[in-house]
């Protein structure tokens, strides 16, 4: 994986070299091998790398024979092999990055379309005088930009893109989303003035310094569902499982594999073993030295049973307090939950033997693994229910609940809601509208809840269209990236090719969620290769026991942070709403320990970003 930045200056002004290298210098740690930058009048482009296929070559930035053209691109194109072999090309180097140049030189833009693999990238066009941003389909890597009268920006990441625009505030306007998503889905960021290219978007700057956004791909929305035998389905499945995994293990370093001990990171280990065909197989582990919450027994038997090098490592409170403002740098958002600091040290363990790790990223948004596909019928029957009943009876009964059955009392909050897109949000939502509305002062001035309402058929079927956009691309998609990229390790999700998506979203729902099993037809795929316990043991997860870590300290830090002077939350959120949550917390009346990580995290956040925007940081 890489780094990429650029500066286009609309007003006609010479591309400051200075500022591309602090650009640079900002992505250090997703490109450490390599850095270049290149300058052409008004606009320059910067690149770091890190060196995955062509080791030797393919430094960027990149131009075609003639100059005329050049490319700074982040990614892997994973089928860049067979696209070679199709064009007429003086090629210089063996690599994917000078394959990817020659494509758009013969096919122009268009030519993304032939892509397989992960990418971001930006081509300067000197013949058309314009400039192309490209991002792959699922959004597996990010790509920001700016615009305003003066200068166009983009980068990987936000924290590269202020050398070249300045100090920037706070987008209000998506604290809702944030208080709504954990994260700020596309195309907004928390970040004034910011945006996301969207997943499987491109977008141009013409000659005229317009900005035209143009969708290539989309999830399906309404795809007519395959009249498939269930034994057909886990048939098909296996099949584009098996090719994914031969893509993802292009590369001319060590490919490792990420193993929880989960049905997903299980299956792709014993894939990728069996695919590497004794070559070897680093995989790799994190636990928390709490056997109630670990997995790491789960993670060793199948490591033993593919026969793979196993490594782990035990995260600590200590670890996590090291590691949480640091990495809401990297992150350039708030943590969306404490596992993003388990995800990192995994990244760092992973780091010392390989460069590129795989994942089983995507699965569960694909195939309907979380426990809350069994119910997604219930979002509609909540429908039935009159809101002014709803509201009175839901509320009471999720704070009746006992702290055991907090999977219910999300259910239940997700229920109140008033919409049926509202319902399906709430599933993920640390807050819900009524307390976002509270805690802001009046309603949201945009929503970003588009997805929740596009999707078409079933119930399940249109919470996993919304779940594959909103939670996957936006929230662990961006996590997964900004957590290995601290450590500059690439992370691959076989999950994620954008065929087996496809054929993810033609499948019908039963072959998904059936007889109550959550994602079937992935372990039947896997019992061809895993052990009947481990296919079928409950879904656990990363859980981080963040009540015995902070049990003594995270009353007075929440406190300072949340509610001492210098607090952004206090400033932005109705500080009497925030006390609230402060005081049930710690009286044991309420867990509100989701919706308090969030507004921690928040707060962490922005003293970081406050840091960031200052030069030289």
């Amino acid at each position: 994986m890489c780094g990429i930045a650029g500066v286009r200056r609309l007003d006609g002004a010479p591309v400051d070299p200075a500022v591309l290298v602090e650009m640079a210098r900002r992505l250090h740690h997703r490109g450490p091998d390599d850095a270049g930058t290149w300058i052409e009048g008004s606009t320059g482009f910067a690149h770091t790398r890190l060196s995955i296929i062509d080791l030797g070559a393919s430094v960027q930035p990149m131009a075609t024979p003639d100059r005329r053209k050049v490319i700074a691109f982040n990614g892997e194109i994973l089928n860049y092999r067979q696209l070679r072999d199709q064009l007429d090309y003086p090629f210089r180097t063996s690599g994917d990055t000078e394959t990817l140049l020659a494509l758009y030189d013969r096919h122009g833009v268009e030519s993304v379309t032939k892509l397989r693999g992960q990418f971001a990238y930006a081509i300067s066009d000197a013949d058309t005088g314009e400039l192309h941003l490209v991002r792959d389909r699922l959004g597996i890597l990010p790509l920001y930009y700016y615009i305003d009268n003066e200068v166009f920006a983009f980068a990987s990441e936000i924290k590269a893109l202020l050398p070249a625009i300045g100090q920037r505030g706070v987008d209000v306007a998506s604290l809702h989303d944030y208080l709504a998503h954990r994260s700020v889905p596309a195309p907004y960021t928390l970040v004034d003035g910011v945006r996301k290219v969207p997943q499987g978007h491109r977008l141009t700057l013409g000659r005229d310094g317009q900005v035209r956004l143009r969708a290539y791909w989309q999830i399906p929305a309404d795809a007519a569902h395959r009249d498939v035998t269930p034994e057909a389905a886990v048939r098909l499945v296996a099949d584009a499982l098996d090719a994914s995994i031969a893509d993802a293990l292009v590369a001319d370093v060590p490919v490792g594999a990420y193993l929880s001990g989960g049905i997903d990171s299980s299956l792709i280990s014993a894939l990728t073993a069996k695919a590497k065909r004794g070559e070897g197989l680093h995989t790799f582990s994190a636990g928390f030295g709490d056997p109630r919450v670990d997995e790491l027994n789960w993670a060793r038997k199948v490591a033993d049973l593919v026969g793979s090098e196993h490594h782990e490592v035990i995260v600590t409170a200590e670890d996590f307090k090291d590691n949480w403002h640091k990495l809401s740098w990297h992150r350039d958002a708030p943590l969306s939950e404490p596992a993003d600091v388990a995800v990192f040290k995994l990244a760092e363990l992973a780091r010392t033997q390989v460069k590129v790790v795989l994942s089983g990223e995507g699965s569960d948004e694909l195939f309907g693994g979380y426990p809350k596909y069994r119910f997604a019928q219930a979002t509609r029957w909540a429908g039935l229910i009159p809101a002014p009943l709803r509201g009175r009876i839901l509320p009471r009964l999720e704070r009746a609940l006992p702290a055991s059955q907090s999977r219910l009392g999300v259910a239940v909050r997700a229920m109140g809601e008033g919409s049926s897109a509202e319902r399906m949000r709430g599933w993920f939502a640390p807050f819900t509208e009524r307390e976002r509305d509270g805690l802001l002062g009046g309603p949201a001035v945009r929503s970003a809840i588009a997805p929740y309402q596009r999707g078409r058929g079933d119930a399940l079927s249109r919470m996993l269209y919304a779940d594959s956009h909103a939670w996957l691309a936006d929230n662990l998609l961006e996590r997964g990236d900004r957590m290995s990229m601290a450590a500059s390790l690439e992370l691959r999700p076989p999950f994620l090719d954008h065929r087996l998506v496809e054929l993810a979203f033609s499948l019908p729902s039963s072959v998904k969620v059936r007889n109550g099993v959550t994602k079937w037809v992935v372990k039947e795929v896997a019992r061809a290769h895993l052990p009947g316990d481990v296919v079928d043991r409950a879904k656990s997860g990363f859980k981080v026991p963040l009540d015995a870590w902070f049990r003594d300290g995270l009353r007075e830090m929440a406190n300072d942070l949340l509610t001492g002077p210098s607090s952004f939350v206090a400033g932005q959120l109705d500080p009497a709403a925030v006390r609230k949550l402060l005081d049930e917390h710690h009286a044991g009346t309420r867990n509100e320990q989701p919706r308090l990580w969030t507004l921690l995290s928040l707060e962490v956040w922005h003293r970081e970003f406050a840091k960031a925007s200052q030069v030289g940081a």
